[in-house]
């Protein structure tokens, strides 16, 4: 898959300085000759299974803008009317590997910062309304054409209506107004007003950035913090004297709580790094890979792999990689964390980067053994799956 193509004059380095998380921009032919590997019926059907997360939404259904969840079933569709409905289904790189490959055309931002690709199918004049997103996303026009009017002055607090339980804006002024064509992107970033309607019916691909909320990831901090304190520890009062005000919660006291605080949250530089990589490769609860029924020892795994002769990334298992220590590498999988010697940099980097491994590739890292036993905890983790698994 080729990258994208910026516009004449924009490069990436000026993208990710001037443009990414600050101002819209129009790409026209980024991915020139683009073909949606699915088409409508196949996204329909995607949208009928369990665990798939999917919506269709009318613009004039029972009520105003009339959000359904699915799974659904060809009786749903058949009930749809002609024109104003959209289908959405995320996470389509996870269950479609011919749309997991669209993302290396995205590789102009890091891995670990992507979300899914959520793809829709809109019939004429669909749409989901005015809106705004708190996340970067690129939307590819996959076939068909839709109009995309934006407006950036919408302020946070934009009242919303009440009738939906969509968040549509009930005031919406256009800015800016383009009509995309197959192969063209439209880059929005966070908080930029938006309303999409399909010209006749076309599809979209949405390439959405994960924006984690700050109260998530300070959640997500202080569970670790906890994880880690001493089930059997107790406050204890410092030396004290006796107070004239028995109610009084005393200067001392006071002082003592500051310090366990601190104490019992006091995590130094690499504590904090490992941590937010296993935050951010953490996988959406309805898609983890499950570890295997019966582990296997690194030799094992080491010669199924040599016999198979290619071993893949679980389509559901976040990978990233950091060096945290000093001639060390931490790579990340599913919020677990594994690490390797720097020597092993080869063996991280084609794991954490590749869908698909081959050994005759890392045959010579793997006679490294740290290598191979990263290997079998991957395999054994759920993350690397051999092709008949």
């Amino acid at each position: 898959m080729p990258r994208i193509q910026l516009p004449e004059g924009v490069t990436a380095e000026s993208f990710l300085h001037l443009i990414w998380q600050r101002r819209p921009l129009l790409m026209q032919g980024a991915l020139a000759g683009f073909r949606c590997p699915i088409g409508p019926d196949e996204l329909a059907g995607l949208a009928c299974e369990p665990d798939v997360e999917s919506r269709i939404v009318e613009e004039n259904g029972e009520r105003p803008w009339q959000l359904r969840h699915g799974p659904f079933d060809a009786g749903d569709f058949a009930r749809l009317p002609e024109s104003r409905w959209t289908l959405l289904v995320q996470d389509v790189d996870k269950h479609v590997p011919e749309v997991a490959r669209l993302l290396d055309a995205f590789r102009l931002i890091p891995d670990w910062r992507v979300d899914d690709v959520m793809i829709s199918y809109a019939a004429d004049q669909g749409s989901v309304g005015p809106h705004v997103d708190e996340y970067d996303v690129f939307l590819l026009q996959a076939q068909g054409r839709r109009r995309w009017c934006i407006d950036t002055r919408v302020p946070p607090d934009a009242p919303l209506r009440t009738d939906t339980d969509l968040k549509v804006l009930t005031e919406f002024s256009t800015e800016h107004e383009w009509v995309l064509e197959p192969g063209d992107i439209l880059y929005l970033p966070p908080g930029v007003a938006h309303w999409g309607v399909a010209e006749g019916p076309c599809m979209t691909c949405s390439v959405g950035y994960r924006a984690p909320a700050w109260r998530e990831m300070l959640t997500s901090w202080c569970e670790h913090l906890i994880e880690r304190i001493p089930a059997d520890g107790h406050y204890r009062d410092p030396a004290t004297s006796p107070q004239a005000a028995s109610a009084e919660i005393a200067a001392p006291t006071l002082q003592a709580v500051d310090e366990l605080l601190e104490r019992l949250q006091h995590a130094d530089a690499a504590e904090r790094h490992r941590w937010f990589g296993r935050f951010v490769t953490e996988p959406k609860p309805h898609l983890a890979a499950e570890p295997v029924d019966h582990p296997l020892d690194p030799d094992s795994v080491h010669e199924a792999f040599r016999v198979h002769g290619r071993i893949l990334r679980h389509p559901y298992c976040r990978t990233a990689f950091a060096a945290i220590e000093p001639d060390r590498l931490t790579l990340f999988a599913n919020g677990q964390a594994f690490d390797l010697p720097d020597v092993c940099r080869g063996f991280v980097n084609a794991v954490a980067h590749e869908r698909e491994l081959h050994f005759g590739y890392l045959e010579e890292w793997l006679a490294h053994p740290a290598c191979r036993d990263a290997l079998a905890r991957l395999h054994n983790a759920g993350v690397l799956v051999f092709p008949d698994e």
